[in-house]
This record gives structure tokens, sequence and C-alpha cells, in this order.
């Protein structure tokens, strides 16, 4: 069960069902299957107060994913920060929806096991995303 909430912004407007099924497509292209995933959408107050708390980083972020996988089920929980989707999308030249949809699918990349601290990593990442961005015109009609 994928789950969408927020906490001192309002809940971006995705389309829930379809957002759900190109994640679940998305987990099936790494052989997993989606178990619980909670989605909280702050405010950069929040996220960087659960940066601080959680993992001792005293900085904004974008997303931030904890990760309760078992096996091959995708399970965790993903803090994405609108307010620094939205000052990255200006400064990547995106729109705010195209941003938040890669924010999005990039924890989920993450519980599927995929990291981008590393040497080559974020390359790995960033392609991982754009697969996966493609593969969201299939299931999410805008």
């Amino acid at each position: 069960m994928i789950t969408y909430n927020a906490e001192n912004v309002r809940l971006p407007k995705i389309r829930k069902r379809d957002t759900t099924a190109w994640i679940k497509a998305v987990a099936a292209e790494y052989g997993r299957k989606v178990g619980d995933v909670g989605y909280m959408f702050v405010d950069d107050d929040k996220i960087l107060e659960v940066n601080r708390e959680y993992l001792g980083h005293d900085y904004y972020t974008d997303v931030i994913t904890f990760d309760y996988d078992e096996d091959d089920i995708v399970s965790g929980d993903i803090v994405i920060s609108l307010d620094t989707v939205r000052s990255n999308a200006a400064l990547f030249g995106k729109t705010y929806e195209d941003e938040l949809n890669r924010v999005i699918i990039h924890g989920i990349l993450h519980l599927c096991g995929i990291n981008d601290k590393g040497p080559g990593e974020r390359e790995i990442m960033e392609a991982a995303e754009n697969r996966a961005l493609d593969l969201r015109h299939q299931y999410v009609k805008d």
C-alpha cells in the first residue's frame, strides 16, 4: 500500500491511483514488489528537522528515504520537501511537476537498491530516474 500525506504544506496535485501504478511498475523493473510505502510531503523546516534528528545532517534536501525493505518487498518512508523541489525546479530549468515526479521516483529507486553517493553512482541514479520517468507516461495521464 502506498500512502500520500502532507505536513505544513498542501498535498501536491498528483493522480494517486496512476502514480501508485507507475511506482509499482518501476519496482517490478527491479524485480521488487511494493509493500508499505509512505510519502510525506513537507516544507523545508520539517525536512531540516528530519535530516538533523535521524541522519545527523544539518542541511536542507529534497528527499530523504527510510528503507524498511524485506527481501524483494519495497517498503519505507519517503519525506519530500516541496519547498526544495520548487527551488530545484527553478535551478535546473525544469517544471515543478517534472521535478516532483523525479523526486517521487528517486525515493523508490533508493528502496530498489540504487545509491547515489559513491563514485559513479549519481550517473547510475540519473539514468534510472530517466528510464522511470519515461515509463511514467504509460501509467499517468496528465
